[in-house]
């Protein structure tokens, strides 16, 4: 009796641990919210920790440094395609009607400057990006595609492709990154475009004197694409906590 009882309590322990490894992996595995961050111009940004990375969960909009000093706004088109210098604008130069759910679309200079993100935060790396894709392989199941996994819920336009960002939104974001189709700026600076279509996004990792990794996403794909755009184009920004 004194052996069973002694099995018996070793078989519930097992059951104990195996019960709080798996609660604790889905710990790890769900995401967090909650938390806030605020741009030196005063903009409170939503976050969301996903494995061990906290992402904003709102595209970048400030005009300004985290040392307070102003980014130049250019809305002019002759003048982007010959900057060589930090800038920025809002799409169609239109802050009031895309400000508050795109944010901002930066040139790479303004990027490079090290300076773009709060402090404590940065523009992501090409290795922060993929780290992101690995850890949100844990919500394909119930989205169907990585890219369905990421993009927000809203503002996408639709698809009947199957399991394209646009193909039933319900289904969308289920890792809480909240991707937004902010569309771009292109180099030559004359064209805004893909707004609602498109959503692209810097990295601080370059590839060449001209260009600079992004990362992009399409309503009509299932997929996150990695684009070397033109270091004058404008593009989102979506930081991450150092």
């Amino acid at each position: 009796m004194k052996r069973n009882r002694t099995y018996g309590n070793l078989h519930w322990a097992f059951a104990l641990l195996l019960f709080a490894c798996i609660a604790g992996c889905n710990t790890v595995n769900t995401p967090e919210f909650g938390g806030t961050v605020k741009d030196i111009d005063g903009n409170v940004y939503h976050t969301v920790t996903i494995g061990t990375q906290t992402w904003m969960i709102e595209n970048l909009k400030t005009t300004r440094y985290s040392d307070s000093t102003d980014i130049a706004q250019v809305t002019d088109s002759a003048a982007w395609t010959k900057l060589k210098v930090p800038g920025y604008c809002w799409y169609n130069n239109d802050s009031s009607a895309n400000k508050n759910v795109y944010g901002a679309l930066y040139n790479w200079y303004a990027v490079n400057t090290g300076k773009l993100a709060p402090l404590g935060w940065h523009v992501p790396t090409e290795a922060d990006w993929t780290l992101l894709e690995n850890n949100v392989n844990d919500y394909l199941y119930t989205a169907g595609s990585l890219s369905k996994a990421l993009a927000a819920g809203s503002n996408w336009a639709k698809s009947v492709k199957p399991d394209a960002i646009g193909n039933n939104l319900a289904k969308n974001n289920s890792s809480g990154f909240n991707a937004l189709p902010g569309g771009l700026r292109d180099n030559k600076g004359f064209s805004f475009n893909s707004i609602g279509l498109t959503g692209i996004w810097w990295s601080s990792s370059v590839k060449s004197d001209t260009t600079s990794l992004s990362m992009m996403m399409n309503y009509d794909l299932n997929t996150v694409d990695r684009y070397y755009k033109k270091k004058l184009s404008g593009l989102s920004v979506r930081c991450i906590k150092d």
